[in-house]
């Protein structure tokens, strides 16, 4: 499957880890389709406990705003609808997987596409970059960013913003105009340095953008 067609998606959580009983307090997505988003997700979802005066201030949820949410049986229910067969994508993925098995598992849900991370993609695509949080991709990519970070579907919209920046640097740079998502699982265990060799080899010098 191509890596131009997939799911975008972010988590805003009461902590760190659902094994220590943290949870989903926001999900937000976005679909790409051959480069395009064509469809959002966005909601609020109450986790059934409060929420840290540090949560509130790091990603400007408030206990307010969570109570009158749906819960997350609720809205996990509609997101795995929304997925569908698609792949997955998210930034630190490590983390955001976590939290949607963890969640899914809790409703007897699943999804059939894979996951990638755009984090581990971006430390091989952008080696010059200072670092590979979000923010300072969206900066090394001199994309426009007048939003709030750390609410989940600002952050889906701008990981979609690098990956589709990432996508473009491969075909600049190696002349491949349709990346696989192989390729990109692919990228994402290889180390820095074997990079060029790996995009070398599947060059496509007789295909157009």
């Amino acid at each position: 499957m191509s890596a131009s067609s997939l799911v975008i998606l972010d988590f805003e959580t009461t902590g760190l880890s659902p094994d220590m009983g943290d949870r989903a307090i926001e999900i937000g997505a976005v679909r790409l389709v051959n480069g395009e988003v064509t469809e959002r997700f966005q909601e609020l979802m109450n986790p059934g406990q409060r929420i840290s005066g540090f949560i509130e201030s790091y990603t400007g949820i408030s206990n307010n705003m969570l109570a009158d949410a749906a819960s997350c049986t609720v809205v996990m229910d509609r997101f795995a609808d929304f997925i569908g067969d698609d792949n997955l994508i998210a930034h630190n993925a490590a983390f955001d997987k976590r939290f949607l098995d963890a969640e899914f598992n809790r409703i007897d849900r699943d999804y059939n596409g894979e996951f990638s991370c755009s984090l581990l993609l971006a430390r091989r695509i952008f080696q010059d970059s200072y670092n590979h949080k979000l923010g300072e991709l969206v900066r090394f990519c001199n994309i426009n960013s007048n939003g709030n970070f750390h609410r989940a579907l600002y952050d889906s919209e701008m990981t979609a913003k690098v990956w589709m920046a990432m996508l473009n640097s491969m075909a600049e740079r190696y002349g491949i105009f349709d990346v696989s998502f192989e390729l990109i699982k692919k990228l994402t265990r290889t180390p820095k340095k074997n990079v060029h060799k790996l995009l070398s080899s599947y060059r496509q010098p007789n295909k157009k953008p």
